[in-house]
């Protein structure tokens, strides 16, 4: 009998990938196999789909992380597999794994139980090469900087002023911060640099928000690198290395297929994180789903405040996608433990406790349907431990706001054990828009210095979309019903630091936002250079709706200070790094890699 996640996966029955291939009317000779289990599905195939109407976009997100884990990937699992059990016809668009986290704290993260992806090792480890590739280009764009200065500087880059970074796709503490170019004149000139994890790039970023090779080109060029004495930006055009970026990128921005172990068509594709990036999987992967499925569930990393905001706020404003219902994963544990019990006592009943942390759930809820205007449900990812006296407290509290909890038990049950979660998201969607938005006039975001410059909006908080338009030159499809307005946490026309005061206020309870001199005058400066369109994407703890993560539950009137700015000008966003977050995270006191082996006859064991 199986007992852990990986074992569960390798006795698994997996279907050929050309078998998911043909129930998705994908061509064998668009197909690109990585081996039996996984393939790459060509962009020429995609680009065929482009005028059929999307399906219904299903959001997964969650209550603040804990220690003891929610379960988020799993449950957009198995509310795949239980869709299609009920007789719709869907697809799950998730995250790959990065491999900081499975060597790191997390272990393994293509779900869990009976409800995962599979070939969960392939998955986990290495894939099909997206991570190394995103990796490659956007340390080749660093070696290019260094080299153009070491070869007489033709652009005048200020070596002080150069803030490209180079990535690893492992934890690592000790180069955070680093001296390159030691040794004497043969290796350049020393500087400081540093090192980010590949997921928190902004390569990763472009990847996951390019809407064609043509587009990932583009934006690959706006990266601004450095800047010259004088303060103009260096961008990577100007160095020509974003053919050659592009180049080492075309493979990989073909989204991956695989399968869950009930067969569910799957795409793994992209994975920058919420708490340091925007989050999601890459938009070509997600749209492509829609194109494909009647219903199709994707993630958003860690809380609502983290992945669900940025999925709105950068990637619906940009993109023109719109979920048509949001599933809020809670658990019972993580209720106790916002209610302030620790982790050694969670499995003991505790209905008080549970109650009072039910305060994080309702923010996450208030925030979702009266900010966004989005339909939500709670799926209650059940566990063995907990006691029917908890279950009722936390449906009865998601009732008392108005929102229907569903208890689902896919992690022991596989798709069969979240069938009601999907009758209730039907039902949602049923009563809300269609997913697809009509194609607005005109172009959707506007190139250069300017930013985003987005559909018309409405004033004030709670910011109406009008009429939503798609990238340049990406027809969204025709729609044959009107589109109801979603909502942004802020308007386009809002400065950067009114952005970022909106989203901590409104999203995070914040009663502030400070900053040093410095900060506030390197925001200003990207006002003034005419970056204000961009949205803000925001680097904090997960664990906390506040910057610091032993606030537990709904913490108001904390302060967000922002430590410092970073400008994604190929990704069209500015990161705000708050609190002590770090973009290349370090490894536990015990990582996951010390269980992780494989055995005489390859099969790898303690992964997950």
């Amino acid at each position: 009998m199986a007992t852990s996640n990986i074992q569960i996966a390798q006795q698994a029955d997996l279907w050929p990938i050309g078998r998911i291939a043909e129930d998705l009317g994908i061509p064998d000779d668009e197909l690109e196999p990585y081996g039996r289990y996984k393939a790459k599905v060509s962009l020429r195939h995609l680009q065929t789909l482009r005028d059929r109407p999307r399906g219904r976009l299903v959001l997964m997100t969650a209550v603040s992380p804990t220690p003891a884990g929610e379960g988020k990937t799993t449950t957009t699992v198995g509310l795949g597999d239980a869709l299609r059990r009920i007789g719709e016809r869907s697809m799950i668009c998730l995250r790959e794994p990065a491999l900081g986290p499975v060597f790191g704290m997390k272990g393994g993260a293509a779900g869990g139980g009976y409800a995962q992806v599979v070939p969960m090792e392939d998955i986990n480890l290495h894939f099909t090469g997206d991570f190394s590739a995103i990796g490659i280009a956007t340390n080749l764009l660093a070696a290019l900087i260094d080299n153009h200065v070491h070869h007489g500087n033709a652009l005048g880059i200020d070596v002080r002023r150069v803030t490209w970074r180079r990535v690893l796709d492992v934890n690592d503490r000790a180069l955070r911060d680093t001296v390159i170019g030691l040794g004497g004149p043969g290796n350049g000139y020393p500087r400081e640099g540093g090192f980010d994890i590949v997921v928190a790039s902004e390569v990763m970023a472009i990847f996951c928000l390019a809407t064609s090779l043509a587009d990932l080109k583009e934006r690959l060029g706006e990266i601004v690198v450095a800047y010259t004495r004088d303060r103009a930006p260096v961008r990577a055009r100007d160095l020509q290395a974003h053919g050659a970026m592009a180049a080492i990128l075309r493979d990989a921005l073909a989204p991956n297929l695989v399968q869950t172990l009930e067969h569910t068509p799957a795409f793994v594709h992209g994975g920058p994180f919420a708490n340091i990036a925007h989050g999601c999987n890459s938009y070509l992967a997600t749209d492509s789903a829609l194109r494909m499925a009647d219903y199709v569930v994707t993630e958003a990393g860690f809380g609502a405040d983290l992945g669900a905001e940025k999925f709105v706020d950068i990637l619906c404003r940009t993109t023109g996608l719109r979920p048509n219902v949001a599933v809020v994963v809670a658990t019972v544990r993580a209720m106790k433990y916002h209610g302030g019990v620790e982790v050694a006592d969670l499995p003991h009943e505790n209905v008080a406790a549970l109650e009072h942390g039910t305060a994080n759930l309702v923010r996450h809820l208030t925030t979702i349907r009266e900010t966004w205007g989005i339909p939500a449900v709670v799926a209650i990812n059940h566990r063995a431990e907990d006691t029917d006296a908890e279950i009722s407290a936390l449906l009865a509290a998601s009732e008392a706001v108005g929102v229907t909890a569903v208890v689902a038990r896919h992690f022991a049950e596989g798709g069969a054990g979240a069938e009601d979660l999907a009758r209730e998201v039907v039902r949602l969607c049923a009563r809300g828009p269609v997913a697809a938005l009509r194609q607005a006039q005109g172009p959707g975001v506007a190139r250069g210095l300017g930013g985003a410059q987005g559909p018309g909006v409405a004033q004030g908080p709670g910011v109406e979309v009008a009429d939503p338009a798609g990238p340049v030159g990406d027809p969204v499809g025709p729609v044959a019903e009107p589109v109801e307005a979603l909502r942004f946490t802020y308007p386009d026309e809002a400065t950067l630091w009114q952005k970022m005061s909106a989203i901590a206020t409104r999203i995070y309870g914040a009663s502030e936002v400070t900053a040093s001199t410095a900060v506030r005058a390197q925001i200003k400066r990207l006002q003034e250079e005419g970056y204000g369109g961009y949205p803000v994407c925001v680097a904090k703890t997960q664990y906390s709706f506040s910057t610091d993560p032993r606030l537990r539950g709904a913490p108001t009137g904390h302060v967000v200070d922002i430590r410092e700015v970073r400008l994604a000008a190929g990704a069209r966003f500015v990161v705000m790094v708050c609190g002590d977050i770090m973009t290349m995270p370090g490894l536990p006191a015990v990582p996951a890699a010390n269980t992780i082996d494989v055995d005489d006859d390859g099969r790898i064991v303690g992964l997950f």
